[in-house]
């Protein structure tokens, strides 16, 4: 069992920064995977990036080389650094959590468990 709670978000230009935080309260076991995922008007939900307990990592293709996924263990916390930020985007940012982290890197939505709550970013051109 696990709650997990996002922060972050926000407006801004094309090209610009953002980093969006995830915090994990409850079991450890239950954060073996977890990922971002994000969605926007008009489009199914999609996997951004995910993160596994050994470090390993995953990518969209249309987020590769811009976007990094990075956890503090010790305090739990999931990050998504956003780099050279684009219109397309623009969406409702999720972080999810799994137990299990053998299909991590399918960056499949009906992976994870567990869910927080959505973060608005809007990027302008």
């Amino acid at each position: 069992q696990v709650q997990l709670v996002g922060s972050g978000g926000g407006s801004v230009q094309a090209g610009g920064p953002l980093r969006l935080s995830c915090t994990a309260f409850g079991s450890s076991y239950s954060t073996n995977c977890m990922g971002w995922f994000r969605q926007a008007p008009g489009k199914e939900r999609e996997g951004v990036a995910t993160f596994e307990e050994d470090g390993s990592t995953a990518y969209a293709d249309s987020v590769k080389g811009r976007f990094t996924i990075s956890k503090d263990n010790a305090k739990n916390v999931l990050y998504l650094q956003m780099n050279s930020l684009k219109p397309e985007d623009t969406a409702t940012y999720y972080c999810a959590a799994s137990p299990n982290y053998g299909g991590c890197w399918t960056l499949r939505a009906n992976q994870f468990e567990y869910w927080g709550q959505g973060i608005l970013v809007t990027v302008s051109s």
